[in-house]
């Protein structure tokens, strides 16, 4: 019987940065399993990293440049295949102007160190306008908020799970994600701790999730209307004197103007959710020696996404649970992210300027990847005519995805740079 040797490893898929033990023959991996003696997950693996045995021998994972030509793929060599990507690319913006040629980043581009120093350069290099990333697709919202609010995009709170004793949950679901946005690895042993000390969890969602099924309590409610359940918080809080923001913070009497309209009983017509249980709510939140509000991908894609974004962050300043113990803190990482985003060129902003055919907003100098289908598919002045994608699958993971596919065939240039073969129009690199 052959040996299996077990390497550990960490998976890079997402933030949470699980644990993984995995096991090979030789070259061969024969398994990938959570590492229960990581001290963080704790075992937890989730079904991107369980899958990672399953991306490695991929028989179409690529391990050289592809040209897509006439008569199919052929393979070329890195010099030849850059040589030729940079002249095309310049000679599309000679043409046509540099905002020509667009550039969409993909998930996997900020969880890899090297991908994030190259991109900087890359942007600057190409000097265009139409850069779209993942960004826009999950989180932005809180990115626009952090950067109202605390100065820049990359200083996100994050909840301090293992400390709180009261966890109020709005659009998310980290039994399943194992926290996205909030770097806690193992989730669910955190989950369980903290009812195990006496702690709540309540989630406020419009369906029955992982996370929801766990919980000391389960709020449903109407898709799209978490902005009125916070501004209702926020009216209990302050109508019944519970508001203790830290000293540093001003504007308290400006925002309690503002929210002096939405009481619960309004809110709960439009929530779904009755007007006495968001009186309770917003008591148990003030009561709690230690609390955080955490908001994730259900409060993020709705009409009114940056204003809930927004709301989460201003809660926990309110009942002065900002970056305390058990709230949301700010973190300490082994590489501080704003001299790195300094270098990189990512910079806060905001609507600066606008896309061409929409007028959508940019943020921190990218466009909304929602607006990358009809930029490449309206004609006019303007039109992206070629596009750079880094690791990632627009089609499947932006909206109006069948839109963007049709709209592809219509480029002078795409090229793919990823690790497995797709189906992309002629004229492209893979």
């Amino acid at each position: 019987m052959t040996d299996v040797a077990l390497h550990y490893r960490t998976c890079t898929l997402c933030e949470a940065m699980c644990g993984l033990e995995i096991g090979h023959v030789g070259e061969a991996v024969v398994s990938v399993r959570g590492d229960a003696r990581n001290h963080f997950s704790r075992g937890h693996i989730c079904p991107k990293g369980n899958a990672l045995q399953d991306v490695h021998r991929d028989p179409e994972r690529l391990r050289f440049p592809l040209r897509r030509g006439a008569d199919g793929w052929e393979r070329v060599g890195w010099d030849e295949a850059l040589d030729d990507i940079a002249a095309r690319v310049l000679a599309i913006q000679r043409e046509h102007g540099r905002d020509a040629v667009g550039l969409y980043a993909g998930n996997p581009t900020v969880h890899h160190l090297g991908a994030m120093l190259m991109m900087g350069p890359l942007f600057a290099a190409l000097g265009t306008r139409n850069r779209f990333s993942a960004t826009s697709l999950d989180q932005l919202p809180h990115m626009l908020a952090a950067w109202k609010l605390f100065g820049h995009q990359l200083l996100l709170p994050v909840p301090d799970i293992d400390r709180t004793q009261f966890f109020l949950c709005l659009g998310g679901n980290p039994m399943a994600s194992n926290g996205s946005l909030m770097t806690a690895p193992g989730i669910r042993h955190r989950l369980r701790a903290l009812q195990a000390r006496g702690g709540r969890l309540v989630v406020v969602d419009p369906r029955r999730t992982q996370t929801a099924a766990i919980a000391d309590e389960h709020l449903f409610i109407r898709p799209g209307t978490d902005a009125w359940l916070l501004l209702a918080l926020l009216h209990v809080l302050f109508a019944e004197g519970h508001a203790r923001a830290a000293a540093f913070v001003d504007g308290l009497d400006e925002l309690a103007g503002h929210v002096k309209d939405f009481t619960p009983e309004r809110a709960a017509e439009i929530t779904g959710i009755p007007a006495d249980d968001i009186r309770r709510l917003a008591r148990d939140l003030a009561a709690a020696p230690r609390a955080v509000v955490y908001g994730r991908l259900g409060l993020c894609t709705q009409a009114f996404g940056a204003l809930s974004a927004w709301l989460v962050y201003v809660l926990n300043i309110v009942t002065g649970n900002l970056d305390r113990e058990g709230g949301a803190m700010f973190s300490t990482p082994a590489v501080d992210p704003l001299p790195l985003a300094a270098a990189t060129g990512f910079q806060g902003s905001f609507d600066r300027y606008r896309s061409r055919v929409s007028g959508l907003p940019e943020f921190a100098g990218e466009l909304p990847t929602a607006a990358l289908a009809e930029e490449i598919d309206t004609p006019g002045e303007g039109r992206i005519r070629a596009l750079i994608v880094h690791a990632g699958n627009p089609v499947l993971s932006a909206p109006n995805g069948p839109r963007l596919a049709r709209a592809l065939p219509g480029l002078d240039l795409l090229v793919c740079l990823d690790g497995t073969a797709g189906a992309p129009p002629p004229r492209s690199h893979g």
